[in-house]
């Protein structure tokens, strides 16, 4: 099951970047902005609750969707690329293990602590 679920992500992920080649951006943005939602991870400067929820904010796939399909209504490209990096990133995330975040710290995810073997 776990290999299924990786294989998902890794199609969501080549769906990320096939929706970032629709945009009108040079193909090198695409992996340098692919990091950029892991400022989220800063909140952690605040505590393991701020960081938690600062984390899953920039790494909620729905949140994503939700940014691209308003950046399409509005026809702004620049919107749209930002739903399609938090998107494309959190495909990545997952499909390396790394999922939502718990209270309890950076280590504790949905997908199971991360650094155990989930299997």
């Amino acid at each position: 099951m776990k290999q299924l679920l990786r294989t998902e992500e890794v199609m969501l992920f080549v769906l990320g970047a096939w929706l970032f080649s629709q945009l009108p951006y040079d193909w090198w943005w695409f992996p340098a902005l692919l990091l950029i939602p892991d400022l989220g991870m800063l909140g952690y400067l605040a505590g393991n609750r701020a960081g938690a929820r600062a984390y899953n904010l920039t790494h909620h796939r729905g949140l994503a969707a939700g940014i691209y399909l308003l950046g399409i209504f509005l026809s702004l490209p620049l919107v749209q690329l930002i739903g399609v990096i938090m998107f494309s990133h959190t495909a990545m995330d997952r499909a390396l293990g790394y999922g939502l975040k718990y209270y309890r710290g950076f280590g504790y995810t949905h997908l199971g602590e991360i650094g155990k073997n989930n299997g």
